[in-house]
């Protein structure tokens, strides 16, 4: 696996789901532990989320159609 494959499919994902948990920490009201690191886990996952959306994919594979054509 590739690193851009590992990007798309992990990483990317990944710091989307961290920002997302660090919204819900800051409204939970259950833990003080993760309402105070809230905003830390929203930046964290901010930051990791611009640096993985700036590497591309992997471009895609051109087949040549003329050899079908024969």
């Amino acid at each position: 696996m590739t690193f851009r494959r590992l990007n798309q499919k992990y990483l990317a994902p990944g710091a989307q789901s961290l920002m997302i948990f660090g919204i819900v920490s800051l409204c939970q009201p259950w833990s003080l532990f993760l309402h105070q690191n809230g905003l830390m886990l929203t930046l964290i996952g901010l930051i990791a989320f611009i640096v993985t959306s700036k590497i591309p994919p992997e471009p895609e594979e051109v087949q040549d159609h003329d050899e079908d054509v024969l």
